[in-house]
């Protein structure tokens, strides 16, 4: 297949170069729409959005998800809000603005042009949810209303309590059911992809295991959207629902589609800490929260006093103390550093000593209980059942834990891959966040792809490449899907033969510690090189050692698991080599050997202002790295600052 990078931005002013591109775009004649047929696979905000307004287009969309409704897709999981450039506060902000925040937010490492797009399309995201009746807070007056999150000095965050992904998937669920209903869209719940077909170097269609009754089944499409989100997982603990997993993702990295910058990983300094070795997933505590919250440790080490014993004056608010223009508002992955290095040194709170204190007292004694939980009231609720404290008493304690991936599959401005005719939305993608994403974006950029950019982009590659005769669209007897279906076959085979003595929790376990301690909130060249000798030998292992209980042909979670976690290895296994050449510190990728002498992250753009594309080669065979070079013309190279 022929690799190539070519990331199609258009040509002229940023603020101009969505508008020629949408008036650049082939359309596609309403009566014609019927008869092309489009796959998707997730149902989360990007997915779901996606087949909604597709079908709303009159195109026939086929969309499968692996949960048994769609509703249970994981943005339902995000809290604190969704950013859009409107300024209803009036406090300075633009579409500039929140363009600029972005750039400088994922720390110089993301396509401009994407970026703009991004902020551009985002008020429209809210009229839209507005009009499904999503229910966002509003003032007295009824005007919508807003917060601060991370990385901005502005207030452009619209959110619904603590639940905002819920609300806002819930919109999309309303109406993709309205297709479905109208007979535009069919969902396939309960329904895994296996892989991707593709003939003559087109996505031409998928291999599914039906979940519950263990078959496989072959689908053909004109085209295949994938918005399977991201691979947190790899680390076994993450904010991330235990289903989620990178197979979709990595079964088309494996079929030519490349994948772009696996080491930026997010890790979000307000989490829940570990408290057991037996914890399946940690439960994220929202970055809304440090609005009105105040992060501290004891000004002395070791300090085991009760919070509510350490004066005022005995405390060291850090992130107030170190970057006084942001306090507590700093992005995450400065935040998350910030309580690492307090912990490293011994100002730790909690039996473990790995946590930080989240203290709601001044916001309390400044705004009244009610208020407070007005705004937060859900997440205060889910803290003191996990931890059964009481946080309008008690500081609530926190400690950084994975929570999303900025890296994911290449696509171009029209998010598609560089397999033709597989496009790419959401967090499955790498376009929009370079190597940190700022809180409330990822809602953003679900969205933004889902109801605007896609709808757009992919009738164009189908008026350029597909075609309305029934007699020329390949079916599912194509060999491309015999063999394609036989792969999947032989593995599922494989994976319930080895009847070893090792279960597939207990080697993701294991491969999730050794991603955490090589190339987790730090990676160092030694701990990398490190990784890369631990990581083959465990995957050696499962191969010969892993027990697998059941059959193929029902319901079999401890097969979807092997199949997930085997995938895991080799992506687990890119992401440290895509670490190591990395020899920067950037966002959410830090280098021990580059940093400043604050211990801040230190860029080396003269060497690294590059997306990191990588080509999978064969099993036996290393994969080859790719440049796409970044340009920022609109928002200078600069030393990111918040203080």
């Amino acid at each position: 297949m022929n690799f190539h990078l070519n990331s199609k931005i258009p040509d002229g002013p940023i603020q101009e170069k969505w508008i020629k591109a949408k008036f650049d775009l082939k359309l596609i004649n309403p009566a014609n729409r019927r008869k092309f047929k489009i796959i998707v696979v997730g149902s989360g905000l990007a997915g779901g959005s996606a087949a909604a307004t597709l079908g709303e287009q009159g195109y026939d969309v086929h969309c499968f998800f692996y949960q048994d409704s769609p509703r249970r897709a994981h943005s339902i999981a995000a809290q604190g809000g969704i950013n859009a450039a409107k300024n209803y506060p009036n406090d300075g902000d633009s579409i500039w603005r929140l363009f600029y925040d972005t750039v400088k937010g994922g720390d110089y490492r993301s396509r401009e042009a994407n970026v703009y797009r991004l902020s551009e399309v985002s008020a429209n995201i809210i009229d839209q949810c507005v009009a499904q009746g999503v229910p966002f807070a509003r003032e007295y007056g009824g005007q919508l209303d807003n917060r601060s999150f991370g990385g901005a000095q502005v207030s452009r965050t619209f959110y619904a309590r603590g639940q905002t992904g819920q609300q806002l998937l819930l919109g999309a669920y309303s109406s993709l059911n309205r297709q479905v209903d109208k007979g535009t869209v069919k969902t396939y719940p309960r329904t895994e992809m296996l892989d991707l077909v593709t003939v003559d170097g087109h996505a031409r269609g998928i291999i599914t295991r039906n979940l519950v009754t263990g078959e496989i089944e072959r689908h053909a499409a004109d085209v295949v959207i994938m918005a399977t989100g991201g691979y947190g997982n790899v680390f076994f603990l993450s904010t991330n629902a235990m289903g989620c997993n990178a197979t979709a993702a990595w079964r088309a990295h494996r079929k030519g589609a490349g994948f772009a910058n696996p080491c930026y990983t997010q890790i979000h300094p307000t989490c829940i800490p570990v408290s057991s070795d037996h914890q399946s997933k940690l439960t994220l505590m929202s970055e809304s929260l440090r609005n009105d919250g105040r992060v501290w440790v004891p000004a002395a080490k070791g300090d085991k006093r009760a919070p509510n014993d350490i004066p005022e004056n005995e405390r060291d608010y850090y992130l107030e103390r170190r970057y006084p223009s942001f306090g507590n508002l700093v992005p995450r992955d400065v935040a998350s550093r910030a309580a690492k290095e307090r912990c490293d040194a011994g100002y730790g709170v909690g039996e473990t000593g790995l946590a930080v204190y989240l203290d709601f007292a001044d916001a309390i004694q400044r705004l009244g209980k009610d208020l407070v939980e007005a705004r937060y009231g859900n997440l205060f609720h889910m803290y003191a059942k996990i931890t059964a404290e009481d946080p309008y008493k008690v500081p609530m304690r926190i400690f950084p834990a994975v929570h999303y991936t900025m890296g994911g599959l290449w696509v171009d401005y029209n998010l598609e891959s560089t397999i033709p005719g597989l496009f790419v939305l959401g967090e499955a993608n790498f376009s929009d966040h370079g190597a940190n994403r700022l809180g409330a974006s990822a809602l953003m950029q679900g969205l933004a792809d889902g109801y605007f950019i896609a709808p757009a982009t992919v009738p164009d590659y189908l008026a350029r490449e597909g075609t309305m005769n029934a007699d020329e669209k390949v079916t599912t007897h194509h060999p491309a899907f015999e063999e394609a279906e036989k792969s999947v076959t032989d593995r599922v085979e494989k994976l319930l033969s080895i009847q070893g003595q090792r279960t597939v929790d207990d080697f993701h376990k294991e491969l999730g510690l050794i991603m955490w301690n090589h190339c987790g909130m730090e990676r160092t060249k030694e701990s990398l090189e490190e990784a890369l000798k631990l990581i083959p030998a465990l995957k050696e292992e499962f191969w010969k050692d892993l027990k697998v209980v059941g059959d193929k042909d029902s319901f079999n979670m401890s097969l979807e698991k092997a199949g997930r976690v085997a995938d895991f290895f080799e992506l687990g296994e890119l992401m440290v080599r895509d670490a190591l050449q990395r020899e920067e510190s950037c966002g959410g990728h830090f280098r021990g050997e580059h940093q400043t002498e604050e211990g801040e992250a230190l860029r080396d753009d003269d060497r690294f202002t590059f997306a990191g594309v990588w080509q999978f080669k064969g099993n036996d065979k290393a994969p080859q790295l790719h440049q796409e070079e970044l340009q920022f013309p609109n928002v200078p190279l600069t030393t990111r600052s918040y203080k």
